[in-house]
Formats: C-alpha cells, sequence, structure tokens
C-alpha cells in the first residue's frame, strides 16, 4: 500500500500455514515464523485486551510492551499483532503506519480512536485501515451484556444472530463503526473468517495457536 511520497506499507496477514506466532512459544521457533514473514527487527506486544498505544521510535523498540497497539514513522519496524478471533487492524498514513488487536474488550476501552490518535500525533494525514481475519457473527454467540457494551461504543450495527438465531458480535462492523467515529472513512474489510479451517480460532475450536498481522514502512 502506498505510504506516503516514495513510501510504501507492506501489510501481511497470516493463516495457520504460516506458523504459530503465539509469544510463549520457545523464542527459536518464534523467530523462524517471524523471519518467514519480514527479517526486519519486530515490535511485537503482549496484548492485554486494552487500550495502550505504544510509539515506536526505531526497528525492534519497544518489542515486548504490554499494549494492544503500536504506530510508528521509522522505516524497516516490523509492527505486529496476534490473534485468533479478534480484529487485527492495520492504519497507514501519509509517512506512518500502525496496527491494533481489537477484541470486544479492546473496543469497549477505546483502543482504535487511541491508535488513531497516536498516529495523528505522527502527522499521517488521512488514514486507511485494513481489517484482517477476525471470527464472523455466524459463529460468535455473545452474551446481552456484553453486546450492550459494545453497542454503546459502536452502535447498533455490532448486534446480529448466528447462524442458529442466537445474539451474536458482529464484530467487523462493530470496528468500522469505531474507525468511523474516530474519522477514518477508507475501511477494507478483507472479509477473512476465523471460523474457516485455516486459521487459529479459541472460540471455533479451542486454537491455542495465533495467526500474526504486521505492516511496515518501507521505501519504495
Amino acid at each position: 500500500m502506498a505510504a506516503g511520497p516514495g513510501l510504501v506499507a507492506r501489510v501481511r496477514f497470516t493463516d495457520r500455514h504460516d506458523g504459530d506466532f503465539a509469544v510463549d512459544r520457545p523464542e527459536r521457533l518464534l523467530r523462524r515464523a517471524r523471519e518467514s514473514v519480514s527479517d526486519q527487527p519486530w515490535t511485537w506486544l503482549r496484548q492485554v485486551h486494552g487500550s495502550t498505544v505504544v510509539a515506536v521510535a526505531s526497528p525492534g523498540a519497544a518489542a515486548g510492551s504490554r499494549a494492544d497497539a503500536s504506530v510508528t514513522a521509522a522505516l524497516g519496524a516490523v509492527l505486529a499483532v496476534q490473534t485468533a478471533d479478534c480484529a487485527p487492524v492495520v492504519l497507514v498514513g501519509n509517512g506512518a503506519v500502525g496496527v491494533a488487536h481489537a477484541g470486544w474488550r479492546g473496543l469497549v476501552t477505546g483502543v482504535i480512536p487511541a491508535a488513531v490518535a497516536a498516529l495523528a500525533e505522527l502527522d499521517a494525514g488521512d488514514i486507511r485501515a485494513v481489517i484482517g481475519p477476525l471470527i464472523r457473527p455466524d459463529r460468535y454467540d455473545f452474551g446481552e451484556r456484553e453486546l450492550s457494551l459494545v453497542a454503546d461504543r459502536a452502535g447498533g450495527q455490532a448486534r446480529a444472530r448466528t447462524l442458529e438465531g442466537r445474539p451474536a458480535l458482529d464484530l467487523a462492523a462493530a470496528v468500522s463503526s469505531v474507525l468511523n467515529q474516530a474519522g477514518v472513512t477508507d475501511i477494507d474489510d478483507l472479509g477473512l473468517d476465523t471460523a474457516e479451517p485455516e486459521y487459529f480460532s479459541h472460540r471455533c475450536r479451542g486454537d491455542t495457536g495465533r495467526q500474526v498481522s504486521s505492516v511496515c514502512l518501507e521505501s519504495r
């Protein structure tokens, strides 16, 4: 993706065939999996379903931070989040990029507007968003209390039904709504569903593995 004059954002969404990127795996296995995506230094996060955003000043800086989003204007810095059903959101601006891990708790606590605001501090200008693989409402049974919390933040489009007619969360619609509220209107939902067998899904299969979503700002 173009990211300003002479710059490109390299975006990658993996599936289970690319390996397991869960951060508690042995370091040598993680390193091998990460290098298969990019051999540039990685800023990976210990995600806590919060709204903390890390500003990455140089490639590899702040790796292992307890946070759920990161932003950078540094060339060659790989920003990454790990997911199994939550939404990975890549943000691309003018000369700056970011990535966020947005499950329902992160939506409620405000991780997306926090990430957009952090990019604005890097003078990113107009921001484009790409929503990667996440669980879709057909298979996402959801409690009414938690659904109301998300709907209070994202609006009624967060409410949906499973294939069996039970209450469900439309996470992609909720993410898109919150992005719009934060001023991001250029949104590409890739339509990828972690209920499909090529992805890790904790909800559908009890998987402990994680796919990774990454972005790296590079010169053309």
